[in-house]
């Protein structure tokens, strides 16, 4: 169900926040492409991290502007599209927005929005331990903790923040109850200057 004018739905947060999961059900729930930004990393850089060797801005321009990119191609075909990315920094949010070509850095206004999935740090370590544990990821726990010191939002931003401690189906509830996103989730999906 791809809206009239194309929508951006990333869901954020840092390791273990349930980025994929929440990005999949939505997927269903409202017909929407999932990719998980991920896919999108370097060999490199999924070695660095492999080796709990944190990623500097320096190596996430590359994947921030292969993201930007597919972003621009879901919005230029008006579709749909959920991402799941950590997004951890405004200037990565930003860099995410600008895949609207219109869009005015610092101005919030794009029709890619963001949902941060929030959790306390001890529920986070237990599920990045718990996958590290199952072999379901490269990235170990340790890295955890540098991704909570770069995780910054402004409230301005307009992000949406949820409980990421309920239950999948509470969390995806949640979102489409927002007002803020129903929009997004229609044909006639509101219209961006």
């Amino acid at each position: 169900m791809a809206s009239k004018h194309g929508a951006v739905i990333v869901i954020m947060g840092v390791c273990g926040a349930g980025k994929t999961t929440i990005g999949r059900r939505l997927e269903k729930e409202v017909q929407y492409k999932y990719l998980d930004a991920d896919d999108f990393h370097s060999e490199l850089n999924r070695e660095k991290m492999r080796m709990g060797i944190p990623l500097t801005d320096e190596d996430r321009m590359p994947w921030l502007e292969a993201l930007r990119d597919v972003i621009n191609e879901y919005l230029d075909n008006k579709k749909g599209l959920i991402l799941g990315c950590s997004a951890l920094k405004n200037q990565y949010r930003e860099m995410l927005r600008s895949g609207y070509p219109a869009y005015k850095w610092g101005t919030y206004a794009s029709p890619v929005n963001f949902i941060l999935l929030d959790a306390p740090a001890e529920v986070l370590s237990v599920r990045v331990n718990a996958r590290a544990a199952e072999g379901k990821h490269y990235m170990p726990a340790s890295l955890l903790q540098s991704q909570l010191d770069l995780l910054k939002i402004d409230d301005c931003e307009g992000i949406l923040k949820v409980d990421a401690t309920l239950t999948p189906q509470a969390i995806v509830n949640t979102i489409l109850n927002k007002l803020q996103f129903q929009g997004c989730f229609h044909h006639d999906c509101i219209e961006f200057h």
